[in-house]
Order: C-alpha cells, then structure tokens, then sequence
C-alpha cells in the first residue's frame, strides 16, 4: 500500500481509482484529477512512486483518457526487473502516486496541418495517445477519417479492443461522430489473428486503406500521420513518409506528421 506520500512543486499526489490486468505483460489504471490539471489530448506526463532511496521515481506516460474526462487513465507494460514498472504494476484502488503537473508532447493536432484522414500508428502501449485523441470531439470536427492501427504480438496486447471494434458505442461525446469517422485496424505478429502483418506490411499490401474513403496510399496533401511505440517503428516509417514529401511537425511548425521524440531517444 503506497499512502503518506507530499505533493512537491513539481508533483501533486493522486489516489488510484481502478487497475485493469489486460495480460501478464500489460496493464491500465485510472486516477484522480486534479481540478487545475489541463492537457491537450494527445499529450505525455510524468507518473511516478517512490524509490528505494525515498525520492520520487517518474517516468513520461501519454494521458489515455479524453481531456474532458473526470479521471486520468494511463497504458503500462509490465516489466519485472524495471525500477518503476515493477512497483507500479502492483498498485490497487486507494494507493497513491505521484502525477506531473505540467503535460507536454507533440502527438496533438495543433502540430498537424489540417487533413482529410488522421492515421494514428501506434505499437504497445504507443496506443496510449490515440485513445485520448480518438474520443476528443475537437478531432473529429478537424477531419473526415481518424484511423487508429494497433500492432502487438499477441491477441491478449490488444487493450480496449472492444471499445475500439464498437467504434466508441457508448461514449458520451464522440459515440454518432464515430460511427461513421472512426476505423480501428488491429494487427497481430506473432499469433494467428484475422489481420497479421506488421505496420510496413499493411501500407505495402494497401490492407490499411482497405476500409477506407480516398486513395489507397498515403497523400501528403490530404493524409496527416501520429506515430507511438517502437523506435524502430517510428524511425523505419517516418524515414519512408518523409520520401512520400511529407514533413515533420511540431508545436512550433505544424506539418504532416508527427512523433513523440520524449520517448524515441
């Protein structure tokens, strides 16, 4: 039990609400909200316990939870040896931890031209962001087709399948706009799954524009693209946009695509 923990300048100290064990690998968990937190969907803050010398331990973790939303949710592996991740995956409802008071990142639409289709590429826990973003009403108002793609290893990696295979039904806000925007394209590497092939290969095979509106290729004048998860991931397809003519962007200068250069390193 984590409790008796003092806010610092930096940090407030937050109560775990729910924890969610999706596999042995992967877990999600809401807390509390401050009434002075604001974000924009799409950002990262620092969550943290505390470490074995008694100081604060953080790591940058995408809010997945809508701006709007009563609680913060947060997407984690599980990772046995790891200074943070194995204290943090055995939190329960009532423990406290530490939240960053000020959200950052560039997976947000003010760094995106405006664009007809929003794909939003993640791997992991990289699908963290695009929760946020894909139940933000604001997104839906900015384009005509937001596409989530969620590549795993297996079937079980797949957090908030259901939610997403039922195009958002039951969300307060988004659920008539996501009928009818919002496509979700699950793929699985290393278990049979109905879709089975890694990001590239999807483009390649043209099976990530199956389902949709528009050409069956990615188009800098109209196609805006976020990317989360592995590096080898980002570093592979952002070097493959960019020799399409797409431009990087950032909050500073807004352009076709975007990543979450805290977390590639």
């Amino acid at each position: 039990m984590t409790t008796g923990l003092e806010p610092t300048a930096a940090l407030t100290v937050e109560e775990v609400r729910t924890v969610r064990h999706w596999n042995e690998h992967l877990f999600s968990f809401t807390i509390t909200r401050p009434a002075s937190f604001r974000f924009r969907s799409g950002e990262f803050v620092m969550i943290g316990l505390p470490g074995d010398n008694g100081k604060p331990l953080l790591r940058a973790y995408s809010v997945a939870s809508p701006s709007w939303a009563e609680e913060l949710e947060f997407l984690s592996i599980k990772v046995e040896n790891g200074p943070l991740t194995s204290k943090l995956q055995k939190i329960q409802p009532g423990d406290q931890v530490y939240l960053g008071r000020k959200p950052t990142g560039t997976l947000v639409t003010d760094a995106l031209l405006p664009g007809k289709r929003l794909f939003m590429l993640s791997t992991g826990t990289g699908l963290a962001p695009f929760l946020s973003l894909m139940r933000d009403p604001d997104v839906y108002e900015l384009y005509e087709e937001l596409i989530v793609v969620h590549s795993v290893r297996r079937v079980s990696d797949l957090a908030f399948r259901e939610e997403m295979e039922s195009q958002l039904a039951g969300d307060p806000l988004v659920q008539d706009q996501a009928l009818l925007q919002f496509r979700y394209l699950p793929t699985v590497t290393r278990e049979p799954f109905r879709t089975t092939g890694r990001i590239d290969a999807l483009i390649e095979n043209g099976e990530m524009f199956s389902q949709l509106k528009g050409e069956p290729k990615f188009d800098p004048a109209t196609d805006r693209v976020m990317m989360c998860g592995s590096m080898v991931m980002i570093k592979d397809l952002a070097h493959y946009l960019d020799g399409l003519g797409f431009k990087e962007g950032s909050n500073a200068a807004p352009g076709d695509y975007v990543i979450e250069r805290a977390f590639v390193g």
